[in-house]
Order: C-alpha cells, then sequence, then structure tokens
C-alpha cells in the first residue's frame, strides 16, 4: 500500500499450520480499530458464526424486503444476486473522516462510484429497500459539503473524485425531497445544491479533461451562465454536460419551489437550456429513413458544429462532445422534466415514437452483441430511461416490449449476467426495476409503468426489525400479475390494471399512489398489446 511518498507494506511468519487472524480498520487511529475489532469480531468468534450473522444480517436488512411466489430457480437468482450487488457499497464510515472535526458524530458515507451511475434508479431502489439507510446517505452528501465545501459526484478514500457530467448529487437529494424524506437538513441541502449551481470549481487539470474540474461541481458552468450551454470550443464533453445540467438545474427547482425560494423559476428557465442544443436541421439517415432534429455541439459564438452525425461520436469519452454514448442515445437521455416539449419539437407523438424505435432496430436488435456503433447501449446508464420513454406519446405496450426485451435477452442468471460494468450496482437496480414493472423519474415522484416479471410481488417499504414474511404490520406494495408466464423470455402485455382496488387509465404512478403508504397494483397480462392507457400522459412539468 502507498504512504504518501512511500510504499510500505508487512510480510508476517508463523510456525503453525492454522491461524486465526482478527482485522480492524480505522482512518483515524490504531486504538480505533482495535476498538472496532474487538466490538465486532471478540475473541473467540468463530468464522462460522460470522458466516451465519452475515447471512442473517443481509437476509432480515435487504433480502427479504422483497418477496415473491415465483418458484423459477434462475429468475429468484437474478433478483436475489441483484439485491445484493447493489448494497455492497457505499460505506457507512461515520465517526471515520480524518478531515472532520475530532470526535465528529454526524453522519458520513464513502465509496460512492458514482452518482454518474447511481442517480438514475440505484438511489430511488434504496429508499425502497433500506430508507433509514437511504436517508444517511442523502444528508452524508450535505455533511460532506458542510465540511469540505462541495458535495461529491464519486467518492473514494475520504476524497471527491470523477466527475463525468453533471452535478448529480442534486439530483438524487432532489428526488429524495419531493418523496419525503426525513433525517436531511433541506435548508443546508439547498445551499449545497445552490452551490453546484452557482460556483465554478477549481480546476484540477485532469489530464483526460485539462479544461475544467472533473472533482466536484459543475466545471463548465461559466458558459452555462453566460451563454446557456456549453460551447464546443470551450469545454470537452459539450453537449453531454449540457443535457445533464439543465436535468441538475431542474432538481435546484424542485427544492427552492418547495421551500419557498425567490429563485425557483431562475432553476425552472435554466432546466430549459437542452433546448439550446436543438438544431432542427440536423439530419441523419437510418436504414433507408431520413430523420431530422438532433442535440448537437454548438460553437460559443452561438452556430452549430454543423452537419453533425447523429451515429458518431468520436471517441465518446472525457475529450469529446458526447460522454460514453453516442448523439441518439443522448436525444433521449436525462430530461424526465421536458418531455412534453420535446416530443412537441420532434413532430409530435407519432414521429417521436418513430423515432425512438429507430435506436432499438438499428441498434440493440442489430445483431451487434458488443455495443459498438449502435444506437443503444443496454450496458451503460445512458440508455437506461429509453425504453420507458414510449410511456410519454401513449405507446405503452413498446415500453413493455423494448423494457422486457432488454431485460431478459441482455440479462441473465449466468457469470456474464450483465452486460457492462456493475457501476456499483447501477446495473443491478435497473433489472430490478423492469422486474417490479416500473421505472423512477428522477428528481419527481413519477413512476412509470412496464409490466412485472412475476405472478406476485411483495415490497416491504419499512425498516422496522422483523421484515418480510414475519412483519405484523408494515407499509406494503403488493404487486399480482395474472396470465404472466413464467418464462420471463416470453413478452406479454398489459390488458387493464387497478390501483389500490380501482381501475387505472395511466400509464404512471406516482410516489404517493403506492409508496408512501404502501399499496397494491393488479395487472392482467397477454399476449396481444391493448390500448389500456388512454389517460393523462406521464407530468412534464418544465414544458
Amino acid at each position: 500500500m502507498s504512504s504518501g511518498s512511500q510504499v510500505v507494506g508487512a510480510v508476517f511468519s508463523f510456525n503453525q499450520t492454522e491461524v486465526t487472524s482478527r482485522v480492524g480498520i480505522s482512518w483515524i487511529s490504531a486504538a480505533k480499530a482495535r476498538d472496532f475489532v474487538n466490538a465486532e469480531i471478540p475473541a473467540g468468534t468463530t468464522l462460522n458464526k460470522l458466516v451465519a450473522d452475515s447471512k442473517a444480517a443481509w437476509n432480515s436488512q435487504v433480502l427479504s424486503k422483497i418477496t415473491t411466489t415465483n418458484t423459477v430457480s434462475s429468475n429468484l437468482q437474478q433478483l436475489y444476486s441483484n439485491l445484493y450487488g447493489m448494497f455492497i457499497i457505499p460505506t457507512n464510515k461515520t465517526g471515520e473522516n480524518p478531515k472532520w472535526p475530532a470526535n465528529n458524530t454526524d453522519v458520513y458515507y464513502d465509496d460512492i462510484f458514482t452518482l454518474w451511475d447511481l442517480h438514475r434508479c440505484s438511489l430511488a431502489m434504496t429508499q425502497l429497500i433500506t430508507p433509514t439507510s437511504h436517508a444517511e446517505q442523502m444528508q452524508s452528501l450535505v455533511n460532506i459539503w458542510k465540511y469540505e465545501g462541495w458535495m461529491p459526484d464519486a467518492r473514494s478514500s475520504n476524497e471527491n473524485g470523477e466527475t463525468q457530467g453533471g452535478s448529480n448529487a442534486d439530483n438524487v437529494l432532489a428526488d429524495a425531497y419531493v418523496k419525503g424524506v426525513q433525517g436531511v437538513d433541506w435548508e443546508q441541502a439547498y445551499q449545497a445544491m445552490k452551490k453546484d449551481a452557482t460556483v465554478t470549481p477549481p480546476n484540477n487539470m485532469d489530464p483526460r479533461a485539462p479544461d475544467s474540474s472533473t472533482r466536484q461541481g459543475r466545471g463548465a458552468l461559466p458558459d452555462w451562465l453566460s451563454l446557456g450551454y456549453i460551447g464546443v470550443d470551450h469545454f470537452s464533453r459539450s453537449v453531454s454536460r449540457g443535457i445533464e445540467y439543465a436535468a441538475n438545474d431542474f432538481s435546484v427547482y424542485q427544492l427552492a419551489s418547495g421551500l419557498n425560494k425567490g429563485d425557483a423559476d431562475v432553476y425552472l428557465n435554466r432546466s430549459r437550456n437542452w433546448r439550446n442544443y436543438w438544431n432542427p436541421l440536423q439530419t441523419t439517415q437510418i436504414g433507408g429513413q431520413n430523420f431530422s432534429g438532433f442535440l448537437v455541439p454548438r460553437y460559443s459564438n452561438s452556430s452549430f458544429e454543423f452537419p453533425y452525425s447523429p451515429d458518431q461520436c468520436g471517441g465518446c469519452y472525457w475529450s469529446d462532445p458526447y460522454y460514453e454514448a453516442l448523439p441518439w442515445e443522448y436525444l433521449f437521455a436525462s430530461r424526465n422534466h421536458d418531455m412534453a416539449h420535446f416530443i412537441n419539437i420532434s413532430g409530435g407523438p407519432i414521429e417521436f415514437v418513430k423515432k425512438l424505435e429507430t435506436i432499438f432496430t438499428f441498434g440493440l436488435y442489430s445483431g451487434n452483441s458488443q455495443f459498438n456503433n449502435t444506437l443503444v447501449n443496454p450496458g451503460n446508464e445512458p440508455s437506461f430511461n429509453s425504453p420507458y420513454l414510449f410511456n410519454f406519446a401513449g405507446a405503452q405496450d413498446r415500453t413493455v416490449y423494448h423494457s422486457r426485451y432488454i431485460n431478459t435477452r441482455y440479462y441473465n442468471a449466468g457469470t456474464g449476467g450483465i452486460p457492462g460494468n456493475s457501476d456499483a450496482g447501477a446495473m443491478q437496480s435497473y433489472q430490478l426495476w423492469n422486474m417490479i414493472g416500473l421505472y423512477p423519474m428522477v428528481s419527481t415522484t413519477t413512476f412509470l409503468i412496464s409490466a412485472p416479471w412475476f405472478e406476485s410481488m411483495t415490497i416491504d417499504l419499512d425498516d422496522a426489525p422483523g421484515a418480510g414474511a414475519n412483519k405484523t404490520k408494515s407499509r406494503i406494495l403488493k404487486i399480482t400479475a395474472k396470465g404472466v408466464p413464467d418464462d420471463v423470455n416470453e413478452i406479454v402485455y398489459v390488458q387493464s390494471l387497478k390501483v389500490n382496488g380501482q381501475k387505472w387509465n395511466k400509464s404512471w404512478v406516482s410516489w404517493e399512489d403506492v409508496f408512501e403508504n404502501g399499496g397494491t397494483m393488479e395487472f392482467v397480462m397477454g399476449a396481444g398489446a391493448v390500448d389500456w392507457a388512454t389517460g393523462e400522459l406521464p407530468p412534464s412539468p418544465a414544458s
């Protein structure tokens, strides 16, 4: 291991053939490390007892929170492996930050890899399964700002770093706020978010992108504030960061509005700045079809980099206009708050659906299993919400088809069970939402409806002891799906739905409908698509 400029280590030798070792770790002192090991693994503790205690903790605190009557082993493997995988980190290190005041007991979580990955749907799942820990993680983000000046987008070894796009702590805090999470100092959270939105962080001169900070905050903020977009001649990742900054500003608006701040409308207006990348003249041809209107790089003199091929992005990495995804993918990414406007400028629902179908037809189903140069990537986060967006255009059956196809063809119970890097459980939480049959629109209370996997699923929404089957009183969401096959590869469609016993004709539910106090969702499934979702479309609060 490294200690400053020195590499240090230790070599131990023993004259016994069997050795028992107990290890304690502290960032503060050797004495604290000894206290930890003596409290958690007292002398004489057997390995078998540790294994049994660990299993009991996982079962009671996490794995028993979702139960199902399904008995197909591969389905159960995926369900519980996903729950396990998404809760390995972050780490509760309260009292263990050497940079904070001595004996500080403010809640503190480390090992966040990264909110760029996790903000989309992982923290919304954490809120369901471990609500107390989720609230602590939200307050920890605020505490990091309080003691160190900035909230992290990623964090390891008590340091912020790896800000790939926007300041996405803003998004998860807004998501928690609108869902009524308690135990967070929301006034301080607003101040932390406002700093992200108004103060440019010092440049840490990352060689991958030396134009601005990759450590924390929004490095390209000068252009965002003066131009209303990010100039491709000034900053790297200019388009993808601008799209994310718009979502971040909507998150600031959510708190500003809820806390009755006078600047709420400022951030609502700024959340529409993604529109400044829209070039209706940009065209491309895919599969013999012509498409126009894309989000493309723009120079600081207001001119577009035009023409720009929407099916190319250079290296799609730190120094490029789009980060880790093609322009086609970013066309549908990270703008949950302004979808109605996007559909309108796309030519209306029919043209929008045609365009959205294209990324699957000539991407996902192109036969390129490595996703290179495809128009959608089920193994990376910018494409996460794409299959669910059909709901905004009245085509819920297409949401069911594409989301189910992705989650049954590209995810499995084997050694290659996820199609990309786990990203600290982001992939696992993505599939969990598909199994449930919902998908969260981050920073809002909206959940888009797809279709559940199992005939019966129960989600325990409380943290009280005795989770799962042994619990006598709890907030419970009970989801049933009559007619769903055991073979999840068989795609069936929603025929009808009842929510809390009432006939439902919307392709979305709110937090208050099914999660705040629990509830029921009763699906009837069948082989053919039925136009059941004829009610109000999902909200677009910035439109």
